[in-house]
């Protein structure tokens, strides 16, 4: 069992800016931050809807090997991969925030790391299947099956690592929201002396994990609290309403399979549907579904937030 989330605590003591991952290190080359108003990209539903949907037909499947088509993702595939993972054992698959933590087993044990970036997928699909555009990579199983990655603009990864838990991108993780751990004294605690606005903590990966632009809207929403105000100006009773609002939607997103915006489906290449259930994202000038006023829209940190200026307060 992964550890990393059990000590987020005593690592983080100011907010960051964004939840991109930090640079692991010089090998790796990083990005230029993306800001945009209308992207989006896979968040914590729709990776472990991911997980929950290939974990049942890989794990105790051997790995014959790995097939590398294009090395250039976000960061680079390891020259080595076919060699690291073939006849390795996967013994379990985990979600970590956005990440899936292949542990591999047998002679060469270590763990798989894979993030599907802005519009990536993992499949499963029979080796006999012809690679189509942007199919990257084939982690190829024993019984002729195989799990694809797609990934059109090439943000996500798959790297190999001996321990998931001290990896550079894994170890500055947040806590996970859906842990029992995570409660009203965790996010109280956390947004204790912070200037900065409560949506933007909340898509803080190093604070808490998976809660990315659309989730972030929709659970201020349900908690009734405007996405501009100050973190450190919540109270213990709205950090409670909140914590509850972060549960019960990503909950209610995982059993809907997730979201499907644009390109995201699951790892049998199956859409989400949780986007029907949207209260205020995505929904400029759309009366709110509770008190029929228009629901606003701007944008909040080069990302865009949408609220409702009746039902959610400062």
């Amino acid at each position: 069992m992964l550890a990393a989330h059990r000590t987020y605590h005593h690592r983080h003591n100011r907010s960051r800016e964004n939840s991109d991952p930090p640079n692991p290190s010089s090998i790796f080359t990083p990005l230029p931050r993306l800001i945009s108003t209308n992207t989006t990209m896979p968040e914590l539903p729709e990776v472990e809807t991911v997980r929950r949907g290939i974990s049942p037909h890989i794990e105790g499947k051997r790995l014959l090997g790995a097939h590398v088509r294009e090395p250039r993702l976000r960061w680079p595939v390891p020259e080595d991969l076919d060699e690291r993972v073939r006849d390795q054992m996967v013994v379990s698959l985990h979600r970590r925030g956005k990440y899936l933590l292949f542990e591999l087993q047998g002679s060469n044990p270590g763990w798989l790391i894979a993030h599907l970036g802005m519009s990536g997928s993992l499949r499963l699909t029979t080796c006999s299947v012809p690679p189509a555009k942007h199919d990257h990579l084939d982690l190829v199983l024993e019984g002729g099956q195989c799990l694809r990655l797609h990934d059109p603009r090439r943000f996500g990864a798959m790297l190999w690592c001996a321990s998931a838990d001290i990896h550079p991108l894994i170890r500055t993780l947040g806590i996970e929201p859906l842990d029992a751990n995570f409660d009203r004294d965790v996010l109280y605690s956390l947004t204790r002396n912070k200037k900065t606005a409560i949506k933007t903590l909340l898509m803080d990966a190093h604070l808490v994990v998976g809660i990315g632009n659309i989730y972030a809207n929709e659970v201020l929403f349900k908690a009734g609290i405007d996405p501009r105000l100050e973190a450190g100006k919540l109270s213990r009773p709205r950090c409670e309403r909140l914590v509850t609002a972060i549960k019960d939607t990503l909950t209610q997103a995982i059993a809907a399979g997730g979201s499907s915006l644009r390109d995201f489906v699951d790892g049998h290449g199956k859409p989400g549907y949780f986007q029907q259930n949207y209260y205020v994202y995505g929904r400029t000038e759309e009366p709110c579904r509770i008190c029929q006023h228009p629901i606003h829209h701007f944008v909040q940190g080069g990302r865009s937030s949408f609220y409702c200026r009746t039902c959610q307060r400062r």
